[in-house]
């Protein structure tokens, strides 16, 4: 007989293990409202719908999404299952997040120039130095 994913439960050092995190963010991610175990006395018990959400935690901070706006999308999804509304903000947000690494990109290649020329103008100016 197989068991129904909905009733598959998980305590925290589970998930703690099996995304090799602390216990402690998983804790943080839960005072975020990002998740909401089950209580068993002071137990947590973790279901299903838990250990997606905190995969979908971890992929997003990955990807360099803050967790308001992950929130955001969680919230979205529990008012909207059909996710129209969830997709087109989610593509909003990668728009978003592609620019904002374009702009990072173009501004540590600025940097890397500025940071080549100071090199070689030290290098000229040693060189100088020990010929004099």
């Amino acid at each position: 007989m197989t068991q129904k994913l909905t009733s598959i439960k998980y305590s925290i050092s589970d998930l703690s293990k099996e995304f090799d995190i602390t216990t402690r963010s998983i804790r943080f991610y839960e005072d975020q409202g990002l998740l909401a175990p089950a209580r068993k006395g002071q137990t947590r018990i973790y279901n299903q719908r838990d250990k997606v959400r905190l995969k979908l935690i971890l992929r997003g901070k990955r990807l360099g999404f803050s967790l308001a706006e992950t929130g955001r999308l969680f919230e979205l999804y529990d008012v909207d299952k059909t996710s129209a509304t969830q997709l087109t903000i989610i593509m909003t947000l990668i728009t978003d997040k592609k620019n904002d690494l374009k702009q990072q990109l173009e501004d540590i290649n600025a940097v890397l120039i500025e940071l080549d020329d100071l090199e070689d103008n030290c290098k000229i100016i040693l060189e100088s130095l020990e010929s004099s």
